[in-house]
C-alpha cells in the first residue's frame, strides 16, 4: 500500500496493454513521492506538533519508558558485535534519568520474529545504560515485543498500579509519538511525551523550493516518503489520530 508497491502492482496489471494515459499517471505518482520536497512535507506532517526540548526541561514522572526503534544489526566479523543505527531514544532516556526526572527506567524488548538469535533491544539498552553508570536496580526491561501495542501492554504489566494511573515520560521518535501516546493512554497511563529523533528542521526553508535536488527523484526521498506514509497507515490501523 506504499508508493513502490502500488506502482509495481499497477504496472503488472497493465503488462498486456499498450502505452496509455495511465502509464503517465503511474510515472507522475512515483515521481511525486520520490522527490525531497514531498518527503519533507510528509515528515513535517507526521512530526507535528512535537518539538524537541532539553532533557533538563522535561517534567517529572513515575517512570521513564524508552521504546525500541528496531535500529540494530549484527556487524560482519567473528566478534558478534551488534551495532545501532540510531541511538537517539536510548541517549534521551539515559539523560532523563541522570536529570532525575524519574526513579525508574524502562526499556522495551523490541525484537524481530525473523531474527530470534539476536538479543532484544531492551537487553542491549540495559547493558549499555549500566556501563554508563545507571544503577542496575533502577532499570527494567520487558519480554520480546513486536509492535507498539505489545510495548504498551507489557509496560502496563511491569509497572505496578498504586491506585491511580502511573505518570510516565514516554521516549520515542517524533513521527511515532502520536500513535505510541494513544496506545499507552489506553493502558491507563498519564503520558508525558518526550519526542526525539526528528527528521525535519525547525523551519521549512524557502530554499527547499529553489534547490533543484529537491525536484530530482531519488531512492532516499522515496524511502522517507514511504516511511512517513507507513506511519499514517499505522495510525489508521491503531485508530490513533
Amino acid at each position: 500500500m506504499l508508493p513502490l508497491g502500488i506502482t509495481l502492482c499497477t504496472l503488472f496489471l497493465h503488462l498486456n496493454k499498450k502505452y496509455s494515459s495511465s502509464t503517465l499517471s503511474i510515472f507522475i505518482f512515483l515521481w511525486t513521492f520520490s522527490i525531497g520536497l514531498v518527503s519533507q512535507m510528509l515528515w513535517k506532517f507526521v512530526e507535528h506538533p512535537w518539538q524537541r526540548i532539553d532533557e533538563s526541561h522535561a517534567p517529572t514522572a513515575d517512570a521513564i519508558v524508552v521504546l525500541s526503534s528496531g535500529g540494530r544489526s549484527l556487524a560482519p566479523g567473528i566478534s558478534n558485535i551488534i551495532e545501532w543505527n540510531d541511538p537517539d531514544r536510548f541517549l534521551a532516556g539515559v539523560k532523563l534519568f541522570k536529570e532525575k526526572k524519574a526513579p525508574k527506567l524502562f526499556f522495551t524488548g523490541g525484537a524481530s520474529p525473523y531474527r530470534k538469535a539476536l538479543k532484544t533491544e531492551g537487553d542491549l539498552y540495559k547493558e549499555e545504560a549500566i556501563s554508563l553508570g545507571i544503577p542496575k536496580k533502577a532499570i527494567s526491561t520487558t519480554g520480546r515485543v513486536f509492535n507498539t501495542a505489545e510495548e504498551a501492554f507489557q509496560i502496563r504489566r511491569n509497572i505496578k498500579d498504586k491506585g491511580s494511573p502511573s505518570k510516565i515520560l514516554l521516549v520515542t521518535s517524533a513521527f511515532h509519538m502520536q500513535r505510541a501516546k494513544r496506545q499507552f493512554e489506553r493502558q491507563g497511563f498519564i503520558v508525558q511525551p518526550f519526542p526525539v529523533d526528528f527528521k525535519t528542521e525547525r523551519k521549512f526553508r524557502k530554499t527547499y523550493w529553489k534547490n533543484p535536488y529537491n525536484w530530482i527523484p531519488n531512492s532516499e526521498s522515496l524511502f522517507m516518503s514511504s516511511k512517513a506514509l507507513r506511519e499514517l497507515l499505522g495510525r489508521a490501523v491503531y485508530r490513533s489520530w
